[in-house]
């Protein structure tokens, strides 16, 4: 979900340059042809979920901080489109390169603030569930770093962006770039 697009997610009519480049022009580019246009077949349900979406920025997060979550949850459940949508934001809103760059190894590097971590590693606990829940120490850890009422709505910016995740990289519905 973008802050460029006005909270609406929705596939185009048709995806122009979406055929695969030819074996014979190795330097063009590829680009993934939308699988399912869910928006458009479930437009009822789209509405919802762009709310869900409208609702969850409006917080007292900021959104400098709030980009990072994106990216970061999308990179972890793959979803590109997000990726490059949440990448493009931050960039926006200020964020550096540099920065971006290294999210994937956040823990590695000295450019994330003991909030940004404490937010980071709560996206990643709640984005892997399947590693097992999200344990006492994280959210410890993102408790004291955020008030109860930043604390919920990161919380549910995470649970909205991780839905938005699941639908890019299952439906493929929005086109890059």
């Amino acid at each position: 979900m973008t802050t460029t697009e006005t909270a609406q997610h929705s596939a185009p009519a048709s995806v122009p340059g979406s055929a695969p480049a030819s074996v014979t022009d190795a330097s063009a580019p590829v680009v993934p042809p939308v699988r399912l246009a869910v928006d458009k077949l479930a437009p009822h349900i789209n509405r919802a979920m762009n709310a869900l979406d409208a609702a969850s920025r409006e917080t007292v997060l900021e959104s400098s901080l709030l980009e990072l979550v994106r990216a970061r949850a999308s990179q972890l459940n793959g979803c590109a489109y997000c990726v490059d949508t949440h990448c493009a934001d931050a960039r926006t809103g200020g964020e550096s390169e540099r920065r971006l760059y290294a999210l994937p190894v956040w823990r590695e590097t000295p450019f994330f603030t003991a909030r940004e971590r404490a937010a980071l590693e709560l996206t990643e606990a709640a984005t892997r569930l399947t590693d097992g829940h999200v344990s006492e120490e994280v959210f410890a850890r993102a408790s004291a770093a955020f008030g109860d009422q930043e604390l919920a709505e990161l919380i549910w910016t995470i649970t909205v962006i991780n839905a938005w995740n699941r639908l890019g990289a299952t439906a493929r519905p929005w086109p890059i770039g």
